[in-house]
């Protein structure tokens, strides 16, 4: 176990991995990884330290605690800040800690707790940061770090990260994880890397790794998430990956290949545009590829209908597909002027986000995936669960989320599958397609 020091003789125990995070000169610090780790503690830790040595050296700021939402204090790093400048008695001497507020004795530096998803305007009001300390960092937009990084923009001032990654792309992980920056130092925790692993907790672990082991990973092994408990088609999911589904596929070339869209706006508010590229091959859904992006215009999902090769495919699109924008053109007119075929299911009425989940389980255990290509997708399947009412625990329906767009896209697909008639057209085929 390696310890952080000061100019003094007092240490401060930190994990061993984690020493080379806070040594040196940096502009961002940081963590990822699973349950158990102590990131979140050592980081907590890191920040009081931080704070104790500016305000020795006679400097003045705030350490500004960030989460993607914070509604009260109690949703806050607050009793994280608590409890780890209680863990040592150096801190203990150089914090005055109040029910709602944690600062330095001399006054210098402060705590500010602060939510970025609908406060993200006001910490541009907030003078001389010295650390910004994002945790529980996966779910923080791109839009979100765009504005808090030039916020944080005092000569020396630093950003720190923590998170547990659930799906591959997110913002955070893009910007964080696996870089080489001269400025950036960001490791990978998990629980065998805590030294202090308590027993209770080990117990847990090990229990989960028992019953729930499509779980496991993503929570104790820091990787990313592939089903969310709950969630609509985890159990799908599962038996396909058993079955051996995922596997590497190429188009029928004798076949039409559909597309599966569900739409969203340009615009950095706008929803994800998603699409989901099949063939129905006899009694089979071959799922081909998958894409997503947010606040793109119709010109980039062209782009990439064409670049993957997928230009002869016909376009399905969600009910709204024949709203019209300012110019009087629908998303149907747009991908027809395009090139494509193009048609609009029509709306299916009140249930009908249920009813696209009820037909995809129906049909799921008739679906191959190409693994590679659809990879993102499928997490946002096994991440897509209901909402559940905080008041009675009721189930809501499906939640409109990060997940929503490429499962609403999904479900289309699987709406618009109709069990085939035998016939030459539609008698099981080989698999032509499937690269063993």
């Amino acid at each position: 176990m390696s310890s952080a020091a000061s100019e003094q003789t007092l240490t401060i125990d930190i994990p061993d991995k984690l020493v080379p995070v806070f040594e040196g000169v940096a502009r961002y610090r940081g963590s990822f990884g699973g349950r158990g780790s102590a990131k979140t503690r050592t980081f907590a830790k890191m920040t009081a330290v931080a704070a104790a040595t500016a305000a020795e050296e006679g400097r003045s700021g705030i350490i500004l605690c960030c989460r993607e939402f914070m509604n009260t204090l109690a949703d806050s790093s607050l009793s994280e800040i608590k409890a780890a400048i209680d863990s040592e008695l150096w801190l203990q001497q150089q914090f005055e800690v109040g029910k709602e507020y944690v600062r330095t004795r001399c006054g210098r530096v402060e705590y500010a707790f602060t939510g970025l998803r609908h406060n993200i305007e006001s910490i541009k009001s907030k003078a001389n940061i010295l650390i910004a300390w994002v945790d529980e960092a996966e779910r923080v937009s791109d839009e979100a770090w765009t504005k808090l990084i030039p916020t944080v923009r005092e000569e020396g001032s630093e950003i720190w990260v923590t998170w547990n990654p659930e799906r591959k792309g997110s913002a955070t992980d893009l910007r964080f994880r696996g870089k080489s920056d001269h400025d950036m130092r960001i490791v990978e925790m998990n629980w065998r890397d805590n030294p202090w692993f308590p027993k209770t907790l080990d117990d847990e672990r090990l229990r989960d790794r028992r019953d729930r082991p499509d779980q496991y990973p993503h929570i104790w092994e820091g990787e990313y998430a592939t089903v969310a408990t709950g969630a609509y088609y985890a159990r799908n999911l599962i038996e396909a990956k058993d079955q051996g589904r995922f596997t590497r596929l190429a188009p029928d070339p004798l076949l039409s290949i559909r597309s599966y869209h569900d739409i969203g706006g340009s615009g950095a508010k706008a929803d994800n545009y998603s699409i989901w590229v099949c063939q129905f091959v006899g009694k089979e859904i071959r799922v081909l590829d998958h894409y997503t992006a947010k606040g793109q215009p119709i010109g980039a999902h062209v782009a990439w209908m064409r670049n993957r090769g997928w230009d002869k495919a016909q376009i399905i699109l969600p009910h709204d597909g024949v709203q019209q924008d300012a110019l009087a053109y629908s998303w149907e007119d747009h991908w027809r002027a395009a090139g494509f075929t193009a048609r609009v299911i029509p709306n299916q009425g009140p249930g009908a986000a249920m009813m696209r989940v009820e037909n995809a389980r129906r049909w799921f255990n008739r679906m191959w995936f190409d693994e590679e290509r659809t990879q993102v997708g499928r997490i946002s399947l096994g991440m897509y669960k209901p909402k559940i009412s905080k008041e009675t625990g009721a189930d809501q329906g499906p939640d409109h989320d990060l997940y929503s767009h490429d499962a609403d896209a999904f479900g289309l697909m699987a709406s618009d599958y109709k069990e085939p008639t035998t016939t030459a057209e539609t008698a099981a085929r080989p698999r032509y397609g499937t690269i063993a």
